[in-house]
């Protein structure tokens, strides 16, 4: 499916502009922030070919995309250009009722969208922090070399600079003027600023002491004053005249917020700084082992429900306080366990779509990126989630007892190991070890793998899903039966299909018919299982436990229902031979639209045979399909 034409479809489902406060995008999922997100059609977003899942969680509606997620946003960006530039005048009206759990998702949700545009880059700076730490271990480089301070300047100049990029991205997120709050970071890292506050020159404002506190590579300030600013701003812009409020409104904010962030803000944000890291430090060395264990075991459910981003903070704060944070290796092992976990049912698992899928995934989670893992494998599949959390704890508090620490922040994953070179390093690598090979031993034991036929999920690592996915069946066991033809037409080979999917034969075997009556009949006796609202597609169950899969037309889910006439319904009981769904074929083709139809047997690995009965012209209730 075209980046373009799956961004459409999300747009609409998820209410339009109309709907979107602000959207963004991390490495796996699109993010949403909706006025009202029961207006969002979820079941139709998940069925969508490109989708993975939907996630609803701290505040925020999120599209789980896989390794395309970023053309697929920038598809959005086009049709919403304000989703890519937010100013004052998309700032969303409504007002919500304020609550503790309301407050808590909103700041999750700030501190994830400040954070997400920047963590490809802040990540990759941290692993060549990393991997010059080791060149100097290695004795390859010293710190006196051209090159690495060339290199070093471009590993610790995002850190350096961090409030700059962040006054920009949580300017976005509470939609004030990102390049007044830039400027403000800018004064705060200003040399001459940093050089007095770092020789603790005593300084101050008309008479007004101002307390000597380094900016430089901080979360915390900035993100007070941009707080600051949203109540500051509107005040002048209301005060102004439109003709020089674009002027005199950042004039005002910068004289106000800038000596107010140096005298008040300033020593607010040390103290809570120093409160902190102080809680992190005590936590770290009383409970260290505990710790771990919490942090290894229930990282991943932190990030399913979206709350992770609330230790991002409290990571950079640690790194700007002690030089260091004891927190990223410990969730490592977090990490490598979901990729153990998806090891196990690569080598166990013989149904050849979850082999491939497993053995995918197992790569993508060794380098950080374990949201396909999870909502494609583990959390489906619910034990292998259970035994990569009990060795992600086990893992973490091992590495925590080391007392091994990082010297950056970024994403967790192997390439950040570089980054954990302390005292302690190498009982830390024992830790991650072990994590990948107790969630690899607990999950083929434990994890209720059948290893004889398992049903396909339908998820990948590069976020290409099947149609098909909430139509596992319940049934245990598939029986024997015929199938009947749904439409009079000419068969065709399902491979001669021209849509990859189906094509493949990644959605299960079966046939396609270009039809000539636009009717669609059941084949079988049967339940519908998923009928969507577009009817360009109808899921059957039959009696016997075949799930069968009748898609209309190739990407007639764009038509968005015209041409279509549903007549049935979801959890429907129908016979063989009841219309299903009428459509009109010169509507299809008007559109440019293919009209040929796959008849696909979606649990087909719980058949040894699909054979195909039909050749030429078929009729309605013909014998087409024979599944032993």
């Amino acid at each position: 499916m075209a980046y373009e034409e799956l961004s459409k479809q999300i747009f609409d489902n998820v209410g339009g502009d109309t709907n979107i406060d602000t959207a963004w995008h991390c490495a796996t999922r699109l993010r949403f922030i909706l006025k009202d997100e029961s207006k969002a059609n979820t079941e139709a977003i998940e069925a969508l070919d490109g989708v993975v899942t939907v996630v609803q969680a701290g505040g925020q509606y999120q599209v789980v995309i896989g390794n395309n997620v970023g053309e697929v946003y920038d598809a959005l960006v086009a049709l919403d250009p304000r989703l890519g530039s937010v100013d004052e005048e998309s700032a969303p009206t409504e007002k919500k009722k304020l609550t503790a759990k309301g407050a808590f998702d909103s700041f999750i949700g700030f501190i994830s969208g400040s954070f997400t545009p920047f963590l490809g880059a802040m990540a990759g700076a941290g692993i060549l922090k990393g991997l010059l730490s080791l060149f100097v271990v290695l004795h390859w480089m010293t710190p006196n070399t051209g090159a690495y301070q060339v290199w070093y300047a471009a590993a610790d100049g995002i850190f350096y600079f961090l409030p700059i990029i962040l006054a920009f991205t949580s300017a976005r997120q509470l939609k004030v003027n990102q390049f007044v709050t830039v400027s403000i970071a800018m004064a705060l890292v200003y040399p001459t600023m940093v050089a007095l506050t770092s020789s603790h020159n005593q300084i101050n404002f008309f008479g007004i002491p101002i307390v000597a506190t380094t900016y430089t590579s901080t979360v915390i300030p900035i993100l007070l004053v941009v707080f600051l600013q949203k109540y500051l701003e509107p005040l002048f812009n209301k005060l102004w005249h439109e003709s020089v409020r674009n002027i005199l409104t950042p004039l005002c904010v910068l004289m106000i917020l800038v000596p107010l962030t140096f005298i008040v803000v300033g020593p607010i944000s040390t103290a809570i700084s120093n409160a902190l890291a102080g809680l992190v430090l005590m936590l770290y060395k009383n409970v260290r082992i505990i710790s771990g264990l919490v942090l290894g075991g229930f990282w991943e459910v932190f990030v399913i429900f979206g709350v992770h981003w609330a230790f991002v903070p409290v990571m950079m704060n640690n790194l700007t306080k002690w030089g260091y944070d004891p927190l990223v290796p410990i969730l490592l092992p977090a990490v490598l366990a979901q990729a153990g976990a998806a090891f196990a049912v690569f080598l166990k698992t013989k149904d050849e779509k979850m082999k491939g899928l497993a053995g995918s995934n197992t790569i993508t989670s060794i380098f950080g990126i374990t949201e396909p893992t999870v909502y494609g494998i583990t959390l489906k599949m619910k034990k292998p989630f259970y035994c990569a959390a009990i060795a992600g704890g086990i893992g973490g508090a091992i590495v925590a007892a080391s007392g091994v620490h990082a010297n950056s922040v970024g994403l967790v994953s192997v390439l950040t190991i570089p980054t954990f070179i302390s005292k302690g390093f190498g009982i830390s690598l024992i830790g991650d070890v072990l994590a990948f090979i107790l969630a690899t031993v607990f999950t083929i034991m434990w994890g209720g793998i059948n290893d004889s036929k398992q049903p396909a999920v339908a998820a990948s690592t590069a976020g290409v899903k099947s149609e098909s996915k909430n139509q596992v069946s319940s049934t245990p066991q598939s029986r024997a039966e015929t199938i009947l033809s749904p439409l009079t037409g000419q068969v065709i080979s399902l491979k001669d299909v021209k849509d990859e999917v189906f094509s493949s034969g990644a959605m299960g075997a079966g046939i396609a018919i270009e039809p000539t009556e636009g009717v669609v009949v059941a084949p079988a006796d049967g339940t519908i299982q998923m009928v969507f609202p577009t009817g360009h597609a109808v899921g059957l169950l039959t009696d016997n436990g075949a799930e069968i899969l009748i898609h209309i037309g190739m990407d007639t889910v764009q038509l968005d229902g015209k041409g279509f006439e549903i007549l049935v319904k979801k959890d429907e009981h129908v016979k063989a031979g009841q219309i299903l769904v009428k459509f009109d074929i010169q509507t299809i083709k008007d559109a440019g639209l293919q009209i040929t139809t796959p008849i696909v047997i979606t649990n087909s690995k719980n058949y040894d045979e699909v054979n195909v009965m039909a050749k030429g012209e078929v009729k309605q209730k013909d014998l087409l399909l024979d599944l032993e």
